[in-house]
């Protein structure tokens, strides 16, 4: 059956890529902006953009505080800590400890003896405290009225410097973290991201889940806790990141006094990562399972460390293929060629492109789920998109993409929490905070040559990591895939003879 729809799925599709191939004309693309102006431009976004600049102090142990007196009339803020480490940093066997030492920094301090007195203290306040883990980074945020902001930094000091780890609170938390375990397997989009990971760095921290596997967590120990934070979280790979109703001096003096007890130990975060990096293994994961209704696919391209000049290319290329889902119903009127295609196709219920960085490497492509019948047809569209990025871009779409690109940060940067994020993320990446006006200059420089010369060196000829669970019997082969990424003469004299052959 497989077999039998593949070669259906060519035989519609080859007078379509024939007919793309011989094209002299870009498709028009102005029926998308004829309420607007005929063609996008770049809008002048200095007005709103001038905002109080962030500003940065590094203290003697090499902790560096980052602040940004962001306008806030309700007269909030958010204060937090971003340490330089992640799961990837875990050592051999240990995978899953970063993530229970965020869990079990809240279960109680020297001063602060039980969760309840710290949940007390905090909800006492009105404040919010929370914590995430990621691959590289853990943070420890806080947001509260800005007269608190000294409390929270008293909180976040106590937690992180004298957690005391009780024996019965990591009994509980064990629990606790394989229940959430359970979750997230239902979470299919957490799943596939995961397998993307171990398809793209096999045999790498990098490539580990962040939860980790069931027996780590049933045998985590103190100890491991313990030896985690003293050996990563060192003043010069931890940032104090506060915006909202801050006042950078007496923020800088009140860190000064309140984290006195962390180690100064050089090593950064590059030198660990140089020491052991990440290889991308461009092989697969396939879980099948023929009783889900929908096959979920990530196909997946090594992409750029943040630090890259390609990193912000590849912004507005993921902004390009851009982001679908049925329920919103236009898919016949997006920006986004592939959008439409699938839309118009009935090929996915939807679509997501990313872009992922990390210190050396990236994942740069598209998740989506599909019926199984659909899965040859989307997955020829997917790739016929990716290799078109290389050689046939419009300055209209590109301006389009700059455009929504540049809205979708603004958008996602309203509130002091974001900002203090992207401060104290940005801090650790970049080793600076890049204003706006920078960031959008450099987004309104990527033309449609940057694109294309971008996409020849990040797809043409490249290896692909793939990841699908769900129906995917009908879904080609990882060699299939690597196979599209062929440079774009050589896959016009093979669907030309493949045209040939069938008529």
């Amino acid at each position: 059956m497989a077999a039998a729809a593949a070669v259906r799925s060519k035989r519609r599709l080859l007078p379509h890529l024939y007919r793309l191939l011989h094209s002299t004309a870009a498709p028009s693309l102005d029926r998308f902006l004829r309420h607007a102006s005929p063609v996008p431009r770049a809008a002048d976004h200095s007005p709103f953009l001038r905002l109080p600049a962030a500003r940065v102090s590094t203290l003697p142990t090499g902790l560096r505080v980052v602040t940004q007196s962001y306008p806030a009339a309700t007269r909030m803020a958010s204060v937090g800590v971003w340490v330089d480490a992640g799961s990837r940093f875990e050592l051999p066997g240990t995978n899953g400890t970063a993530h229970f030492l965020e869990h079990m920094a809240f279960k109680g301090t020297e001063r602060r003896l039980t969760a309840n007195a710290l949940e007390v203290e905090i909800e006492d306040m009105g404040a919010r405290l929370n914590a995430y883990t990621s691959r590289e980074q853990t943070t420890f945020f806080a947001d509260v009225q800005g007269r608190d902001v000294p409390a929270a930094l008293d909180v976040l000091s106590d937690i992180l410097q004298h957690p005391r780890f009780p024996q019965q609170g990591i009994q509980r938390e064990r629990g606790v973290i394989l229940r959430e375990m359970e979750e997230v397997q239902g979470m299919m989009e957490e799943v596939i991201f995961d397998h993307l990971h171990t398809a793209a760095f096999r045999d790498h921290p990098l490539g580990d889940t962040i939860l980790g596997p069931t027996e780590n967590i049933k045998s985590i120990s103190k100890k491991d806790l313990q030896q985690y934070i003293s050996t990563h979280y060192t003043c010069p790979r931890m940032v104090v990141s506060a915006s909202g109703a801050v006042d950078h001096d007496e923020v800088v003096d009140q860190v000064r006094k309140l984290f006195t007890g962390f180690s100064t130990d050089p090593t950064t975060a590059d030198q660990l990562v140089e020491a052991n990096p990440a290889i991308f293994t461009g092989s697969e994961v396939r879980v099948e399972n023929a009783e889900m209704p929908l096959a979920h696919i990530a196909i997946a391209f090594k992409g750029s460390s943040w630090t890259d000049p390609s990193s912000i290319p590849l912004m507005v290329t993921q902004s390009i293929l851009g982001s679908w889902n049925r329920s919103i119903g236009v898919g016949n009127c997006s920006g986004s060629a592939l959008a439409r295609g699938i839309s118009n196709g009935g090929l996915a219920e939807n679509l997501m492109a990313f872009n992922t960085n990390y210190r050396d490497t990236g994942l740069f492509g598209i998740y989506t789920s599909a019926p199984p019948d659909a899965l040859h047809d989307l997955s020829r569209l997917m790739m016929e998109e990716f290799r078109r990025l290389a050689f046939r871009v419009s300055e209209t779409e590109v301006a389009r993409a700059r455009n929504q690109l540049k809205s979708s940060i603004l958008l996602h940067f309203d509130g002091s929490t974001a900002v203090s994020e992207n401060n104290g993320r940005q801090m650790l990446t970049y080793g600076r905070v890049m204003p706006f006006l920078e960031l959008f200059a450099r987004i309104d420089a990527v033309d449609c040559d940057t694109v294309m010369e971008t996409a020849k060196e990040f797809i043409i000829d490249k290896d692909v990591a793939l990841a699908a669970v769900g129906p995917i019997s009908n879904l080609p082969e990882l060699s299939w895939f690597r196979s599209q990424t062929v440079s774009d003469d050589t896959f016009t004299s093979r669907v030309l003879s493949l045209f040939s052959q069938n008529n």
